[in-house]
């Protein structure tokens, strides 16, 4: 599923997993590991490697993960990507269940 998003699109998902690592404001290890499998899974190019880098040290701006621009086709693997990142630590916490349920009831 991953290989059928265009270079756009591996962006957007990954602006939005960073933005969820963010939700508890800390990313830890763990969620910057997952970022890092991935960038590899994508296959990103060292540019936009370096874009994801950038967002692990700060958070993308809030207008920038408007869920209206996650297309209509791709909605349930940004999904599971946004539940496989706030997971990826062991601890779901208020803000990051907040932020998931949020996105689930505007992609519906």
């Amino acid at each position: 599923m991953l290989q059928k998003l265009d270079k756009k699109e591996r962006m957007l998902l990954l602006k939005f997993v960073c933005a969820f690592a963010w939700a508890d404001l800390e990313v830890k290890a763990s969620e910057r590991r997952f970022v890092h499998r991935l960038v590899k899974q994508l296959a990103l190019g060292k540019d936009e490697a370096q874009q994801v880098e950038e967002w692990l040290k700060v958070p993308p701006k809030p207008e920038e993960v408007d869920p209206n621009r996650i297309p209509r086709g791709h909605k349930d693997l940004f999904l599971d990507a946004a539940r496989r990142i706030i997971a990826a630590d062991g601890e779901i916490d208020a803000a990051e269940k907040e932020d998931l349920e949020l996105l689930e009831q505007l992609l519906v």
